[in-house]
C-alpha cells in the first residue's frame, strides 16, 4: 500500500467526483478500493485517487469506459513492469505494444483537446456577440 487510507467522501472531495460516480467506476472495474474498513467502508490510497483522476480527465474528452479500462490496463502493466526485477520483465515486443497503446490514446486526447479549443473559441465569440448587443441596446444613463 502507499500509506494512508481515505474513505470515499474524502476521495470524492479531492477528485471532485460524486460518491455515485466513484461507486459506478468500482462496479465497472475501473477503480477498486484498496481496502475495506472493519465496518465495510471503502478505503482508498493515493494510487487509487491518481487512477480516478486519470478517469476524470478522460471523461470530458469523450473516452468510453472500455477505452479508459484499456488505457489503465496498459499503464498498469507498464508500471508493474518498471517495478519488477529483470527476470520478470515484459519482453520487448509486449512492452512496445503497450507503449503504442498509450501513444494512440495520447494522440486521441490531443485531437479532442483541439476540438474543444475550437468549441471554446466559438462559445467565447458568441458570448462576446451577446455582450456587444446588450451594450448597444442598453438605455443611456442620465446625469
Amino acid at each position: 500500500m502507499d500509506g494512508k487510507h481515505m474513505q470515499i467522501g474524502e476521495v470524492a472531495a479531492r477528485t471532485e467526483l460524486s460518491l455515485r460516480t466513484i461507486r459506478h467506476y468500482e462496479e465497472t472495474g475501473l477503480v477498486v478500493p484498496s481496502a475495506r474498513s472493519r465496518g465495510g467502508f471503502r478505503l482508498y490510497t493515493e494510487t487509487d485517487v491518481a487512477r480516478l483522476m486519470v478517469i476524470r480527465r478522460m471523461k470530458p474528452l469523450g473516452f468510453t469506459l472500455d477505452q479508459m479500462r484499456d488505457l489503465l490496463d496498459a499503464t498498469d502493466r507498464l508500471d508493474a513492469d518498471d517495478a519488477t526485477n529483470a527476470t520478470d520483465r515484459l519482453d520487448a515486443d509486449e512492452r512496445e505494444a503497450l507503449l503504442e497503446r498509450v501513444r494512440t490514446y495520447r494522440q486521441a486526447a490531443a485531437e479532442q483537446v483541439e476540438k474543444l479549443r475550437v468549441q471554446l473559441s466559438r462559445a467565447e465569440d458568441f458570448a462576446d456577440t451577446l455582450s456587444a448587443r446588450l451594450d448597444r441596446n442598453a438605455p443611456a444613463t442620465r446625469v
